[in-house]
């Protein structure tokens, strides 16, 4: 671990400590460390070429709007590759919140999120992304047939 020391006015230093306090942080070293990572995040995305991400993608919808819903379903559906899960939940009687997890290359993962929230009738759209390493790697686990590897991708946060 590496150490650095920062020097603050006595003003933004309390209001930082009444934010590590309201967030639960047992000390400055950890929201610290959060903040640099959220940062540095927020740096990286929409990504290097080439990388890959994991996302939450919300957003609130109409669901009166014109078709909108099948819109998005269909939306959805052609990006069936980086689309893992969908949670849906009613609102009121109007409105809807659905929360997508996506995964893929960090470009796709940006343009698919940027094609829902411009839709019509779509509000309050927000990307959480996180940066990945892709490990390819072929082994074996608890589930696979004896003596077999099984091929799949492990997404590791860079951050």
């Amino acid at each position: 671990m590496e150490r650095f020391t920062i020097s603050l006015d006595e003003d933004l230093a309390r209001e930082f400590d009444a934010l590590i306090a309201k967030r639960g942080y047992r000390n400055r070293s950890e929201a610290i460390r959060d903040l640099l990572r959220g940062h540095l995040e927020s740096a990286l995305q929409p990504g290097v070429a080439g990388g890959y991400c994991v996302a939450n993608l919300s957003y609130v919808y109409n669901h009166h709007e014109r078709d909108l819903a099948e819109r998005l379903t269909e939306l959805q559906h052609g990006h069936h590759d980086l689309t893992v899960a969908t949670m849906h939940a009613h609102l009121d009687h109007d409105n809807c919140l659905e929360c997508v997890i996506l995964k893929g290359p960090a470009g796709a993962v940006h343009a698919f999120a940027d094609a829902i929230t411009a839709e019509r009738g779509v509000r309050h759209g927000s990307l959480n992304a996180v940066s990945v390493e892709v490990d390819q790697g072929r082994h074996s686990h608890g589930y696979a047939p004896r003596g077999k590897t099984v091929s799949h991708l492990h997404l590791k946060p860079r951050s």
